[in-house]
């Protein structure tokens, strides 16, 4: 209803700005987008914080347009508690505003004017306080070594915390930022600091220069004692004339630890603006390192924020770590065009920035450190979203939004990886060249400004010079959830070969779903000719279909996703298979990837059995190539998990593994060797957690046992040896798990009591690890409830709790210690990892009344927590139909 009582003093403001106006309802509140008839033209943030309070305080100034008249506006403000908001018309005039906190649990507010105002420039100025936030959002504190530190993370709506303002990617604008902060401390924000003043006793205020137009969700700050160190300036290039200042920011005495990746930045950035033609738009560049975060790194522009533990190098630092921190940091730079430069218009397009940042940073990873095989990593992460687009309850790459609940679970498998491998797809089939070309067009179409999924394909197609059938085949793979399913069959027609082609929806084995859907696939096949090989591809977008295969020799082979590239699946005939089979070792390595998930298909498919798998996928494990070998695990790991249920069978799996992957650790050792190439030592890592841990293989538990044990001596000042010379730091996590196991309390007491007074985030990491493998009931329960102690980070939690799962007596006491303690772990997490909720308190089981336990539980606690009703589904999901597949395995397979 419209509201026609006002205060009389506010009479007047309403006749002179146009109360014979027609105005709109003050009761029309936006349940999704903010209506558009306020624009916001330019910010002025002015932050008071000290790390050490816990408020800190505020003045927000927002330049607007108003495009029609009204007596208010929304915007968005959460937990802010505003003394005083003055309008200011567009002839100077000001009038005291009302902040109305409407809907405090999405964050939306209503700003009464007092009177109806015609459309105008408006200036709106809010003062207010709000708590510096202890779940990791907006403006939120964290402590080093007992040093206090304030920073921001704003995506994907958490601005609000920190400021009013129209949180949503659609408003861009510029922002001044201006931090009051205590004379010891150190601010940094996104762009340069260009004056610095007293500002009373004990105080300074830093101004930061003006941005270029930016959304809400990527400002950013911090306050704290921080180590501000110099990187190498990064040298103009033909698209950026001057050089680049590049900075390292971590907690204090963690400054010099920042040279490695301040070293590797460079190449990043410049591999970027060789591609995109483009240079860095920003004034200067900082890489941050968080003492805590909820995310793995975020792109704010010329303030990226990480987890420590990936800016943090040493000479020594697991490998995994250093290849972590390289690839990381190229995915948040080429943020800086696309996410930052150009961004989305709204939500629904999350993978504009995310999948785009994912496929960018494998191109510059090829580009830059080859080694690392980013081109399988791409494959590898296509594999693993296709798993989870494979439920009924997955999500589109463009899902609508209906709600908060919807922006915060967009941040998956399926807006990353799904969309990176769409791309590299599409990539693939218009050629590198022609979809850079088209990339660059966008880029410069759209730059500050947002962009759709419509601006991309259309300017892709138009370097193509492609029509309407491929741009509905890009928007077949965004607009409808789930993975093609590509079934082929080889057949001689009129002397030629034909390879018969059929599609439908891949569907595990007892999925409700529907199996009719048709995708625009752009399907190369590999296939054999007399001479080697040949690929040939073709635009599949019908429901049948065939293609005529070239050259094929007499009994030719195919592999029906050349070069792994193809976001489907494909199933083929068995006499087919088995001469794929047959020729896997000629296969280059993304190839052999794309046979191993056909493999795990047709099992999960319900049309192979255990035997048949282990057998199809055992010529791998000797593959030189690590990713290749490790690729049978995943198919090892569920057969293992879910089917073995007698010692027998346990024992044959057992024995399959350790004949596959013992004599490889055996060769590799149980310690780094000089100069050894990382993928030697990322494989030695991995193939000691499986053979220790899973299989659990006496001679290795053996060996990890003794590195345990190293790490967990005294030292004479009373601390742990975890850096001892005997215990590998690429292996101390796994060993300390062992060490856990066969120790029991007092190496679950003696690693407790270590976290508190360890800062190095490697290290943290993997006691934490080790605490995780705990198995003894009363030991699992410690660990559990010190995952709520405030000694192990917000951001940390998840590793505890996720441990000790593995049968169905270790998730029955796993779900009687996280129901009981639901509550806990909600307030120290709050909802912004709301759709993780269910997986982490009883998610990985195998049984229907593992489902319905986790339905009743869920079911009058899902809504409040934004999120989670999807996370329930597809938790609840899988749990059945892991269900389902495993009665339709006979176990006995295994011991053929």
């Amino acid at each position: 209803m419209r509201r026609f009582v006002r205060p009389l003093v506010l009479t007047a403001l309403a006749a002179c700005c146009g109360a014979a106006l027609a105005a709109p309802a003050a009761d029309d509140q936006p349940h999704g987008r903010l209506p558009s008839w306020a624009q916001p033209e330019s910010y002025q943030l002015d932050f008071k914080v000290d790390p050490r309070q816990q408020d800190f305080s505020g003045t927000t100034v927002i330049k607007l347009k108003l495009t029609q008249a009204s007596d208010h506006l929304w915007l968005h403000g959460r937990e802010l508690k505003v003394s005083k908001v003055t309008v200011t018309d567009a002839a100077g005039k000001a009038h005291a505003a009302k902040y109305v906190d409407v809907a405090p649990q999405e964050g939306v507010v209503r700003v009464d004017f007092g009177g109806v105002l015609k459309p105008q420039e408006l200036t709106l100025s809010f003062n207010y306080t709000a708590p510096l936030n202890q779940q990791l959002q907006g403006l939120y504190k964290v402590s080093h070594e007992g040093q206090p530190y304030a920073m921001t993370q704003m995506e994907p709506i958490s601005a609000r915390y920190a400021f009013p303002g129209f949180d949503e990617p659609g408003f861009k604008t510029p922002f001044d930022i201006r931090l009051t902060i205590p004379n010891d401390e150190a601010g940094v924000a996104n762009t340069k600091q260009v004056k610095e003043e007293k500002a009373g006793e004990g105080w300074k205020k830093l101004t930061f220069s003006t941005t270029k137009p930016l959304p809400t969700y990527l400002v950013a700050f911090g306050v704290g004692p921080w180590d501000v160190v110099k990187g190498p300036d990064i040298s103009s290039t033909p698209y950026r004339a001057d050089a680049l200042e590049l900075r390292g920011v971590a907690a204090k005495g963690e400054g010099h630890r920042m040279q490695h990746v301040l070293g590797e930045t460079p190449s990043i950035v410049h591999a970027l603006e060789d591609y995109y033609g483009f240079g860095y738009p920003w004034d200067k560049l900082d890489l941050l390192a968080a003492p805590d975060f909820s995310a793995g790194a975020m792109e704010n522009p010329g303030l990226v924020t990480f987890r420590d533990w990936l800016l943090l190098i040493d000479p020594d630092s697991p490998a995994n770590y250093v290849r972590g921190s390289f690839n990381v940091t190229a995915h948040e730079l080429a943020h800086q065009w696309t996410g930052d430069t150009v961004t989305l218009a709204w939500w629904d397009d999350l993978w504009l920035n995310e999948a785009f940042a994912t496929w960018m940073q494998q191109k510059v990873t090829q580009k830059v450190h080859p080694e690392y095989r980013a081109d399988l990593d791409r494959v590898r992460g296509a594999q693993g979203a296709m798993n989870g687009d494979s439920l009924v309850t997955t999500r589109k790459i463009r899902q609508p939004i209906t709600g908060n609940g919807d922006i915060e679970t967009a941040f998956d498998g399926i807006t990353y990886q799904k969309g990176a491998a769409v791309l590299g797809m599409f990539e693939g089939y218009v050629g590198e060249s022609t979809f850079q070309k088209g990339m660059r067009a966008y880029i410069q179409e759209h730059k500050f400004g947002n962009a759709t999924a419509d601006d991309l394909i259309d300017a892709i197609a138009t370097a193509a010079d492609k029509g309407d059938n491929f741009k509905q085949a890009f928007k077949s793979f965004l607009n409808q959830p789930g993975v093609p399913y590509v079934q082929t069959e080889l057949a001689q027609e009129n002397g030629k070969t034909v390879l018969k082609l059929s599609q439908s929806r891949y569907l595990p084995v007892g999925s409700k779903g529907n199996a009719s859907q048709v995708w625009g696939v752009p399907m190369c096949v590999r296939y054999g000719t007399a001479s080697g090989s040949k690929v040939s591809c073709e635009l599949f977008d019908q429901a049948t279909g065939s293609m005529v295969l070239e050259g094929a020799s007499k009994n030719t082979w195919v592999l029906p996703n050349a070069n792994g590239s193809g976001y489907y699946r494909f199933a083929m005939v068995k006499k087919d298979l088995a001469n794929l089979g047959q020729q896997v070792g000629k296969l280059d390595d993304a190839e052999q990837l794309a046979y191993a998930d056909a493999v795990y298909a047709s099992f999960k498919h319900g049309d192979i059995d255990a035997g048949d798998v282990l057998a199809a996928l055992k010529p791998l494990t000797s593959s030189k190539t690590r990713e290749v070998a490790l690729a049978p695990l995943t198919s090892f790991s569920w057969i293992r998990r879910n089917l073995a249920q007698t010692d027998a069978e346990r024992a044959k799996l057992d024995a399959w593994a350790k004949a596959a992957y013992l004599p490889r650790l055996q060769q590799l050792g149980y310690h780094r060797k000089a100069n050894e190439a990382d993928s030697d030592s990322l494989l030695r890592s991995t193939l000691a957690d499986e053979l220790a841990l899973v299989v659990k293989v006496p001679e290795v538990r053996a060996e990890l046992l003794k590195q345990g044990d190293a790490a967990l001596k005294r030292k004479a000042d009373g601390r742990l040896d975890l850096g001892s010379a005997d215990a590998d730091r690429d292996l101390l996590g796994v060993s300390l798990g062992v060490a856990v196991q066969e120790r029991g309390k007092s190496a679950v007491d003696a690693l407790i009591a270590e976290v508190p007074q360890t800062s190095d985030p490697a290290l943290r990491n993997a006691i934490l690890d080790g605490l995780s493998e705990a198995e003894d009931p009363a030991l699992t329960t410690e660990v559990r409830n010190f995952a709520l102690d405030k000694k192990v980070k917000v951001g940390e939690m998840a590793m505890l709790l996720s441990g000790s799962r593995y049968t169905r007596a270790e998730r029955d006491a796993s779900w009687q210690w996280a129901t009981a303690n639901y509550d806990r772990i909600v307030e120290r997490t709050g909802s912004f990892a709301g759709g993780k909720l269910p997986e982490l308190v009883g998610g990985g089981g195998c049984s229907q009344d593992e489902a319905d336990r986790l339905q009743a539980f869920f079911k009058d606690r899902v809504k409040q927590v934004t999120g989670a009703e999807r996370g329930l589904a597809q938790a609840t999901e899988s749990t059945v139909l892991c269900q389902v597949l495993a009665k339709k395995q006979d176990a006995a397979a295994i011991l053929r």
